[in-house]
């Protein structure tokens, strides 16, 4: 049995059409949406609305941690513009794309930049959403937990540490964790090109102590320290930034 494994995709749907080739399924970790891409930013819903110049100075003050002037240049370029319309346009657009690459069959959880409430409409009969739920393949038991924690850049899909939880306590024994962030393990979460530990969660920490799984599969952390870990029995694994590498990660038994 193959599985190919991808997360942060962030608008790569060329990338995304060939991702499950040689597989028997694909995996996704969520964060489809591009909304600016740090790396180029001329990419993503925020320059294509306000431009790149806009785009540098907010990635600028984001990247200083200077949060309250960021807000303030986000209230103002939004001024006089219905934000959620415009925003649901983008997106809407972007999953049209995305969702007809995916391979069959695919499983998928959401990242912390996705928009769950649109999902059921792009989701292709071969495409598996799951979150808080989980999926037998190839005889194994995947879990699925998708979004991500309150953190202050107030992306769409946080939830509280409670919510967030008590997904993962409804999964139950599981032979795969996957999740769209990491376990909270500080080699796990941070990120050395931002230079910020990005938010892993403790419930998925704690799972890994006491369900053993035979692997956690995770991504949110484009650049981490440790791309690979043992956790007790557990191999720990982000499988990628997937906009940046193109590759999915494999996993064969």
């Amino acid at each position: 049995m193959r599985v190919h494994v991808v997360s942060d995709v962030h608008g790569a749907a060329d990338a995304l059409a060939k991702a499950g080739d040689g597989a028997d399924a694909l995996i996704c970790l969520g964060d489809l949406v591009l909304f600016l891409d740090y790396a180029d930013h001329s990419r993503g819903i925020f320059p294509d609305l306000f431009g790149v110049e806009n785009a540098d100075r907010m990635v600028e003050l984001r990247t200083a941690r200077r949060f309250d002037e960021a807000r303030e240049l986000d209230r103002g370029l939004w001024s006089g513009i219905d934000r959620l319309a415009a925003i649901e346009s983008a997106v809407r657009k972007q999953y049209a794309e995305l969702f007809a690459a995916f391979s069959v069959p695919t499983y998928a959880t959401y990242g912390n930049v996705d928009i769950p409430a649109l999902w059921p409409e792009y989701a292709g009969p071969g495409t598996t959403i799951l979150d808080g739920a989980t999926a037998e393949i190839g005889g194994l038991v995947f879990g699925f937990v998708g979004g991500g924690l309150r953190t202050p850049y107030r992306t769409p899909y946080e939830i509280d540490d409670e919510a967030y939880a008590a997904k993962v306590a409804a999964l139950g024994p599981i032979d795969v964790l996957c999740s769209h962030i990491p376990p909270a393990a500080p080699e796990l979460c941070y990120d050395v090109v931002a230079r910020r530990f990005e938010r892993g969660s403790e419930a998925l920490l704690d799972a890994i102590h006491e369900l053993r799984p035979k692997y956690s599969l995770f991504g949110h952390v484009h650049q981490p320290l440790a791309a690979r870990m043992r956790i007790g029995t557990t191999e720990c694994v982000n499988v990628g930034h997937f906009n940046a590498t193109r590759v999915p990660w494999v996993l064969e038994w």
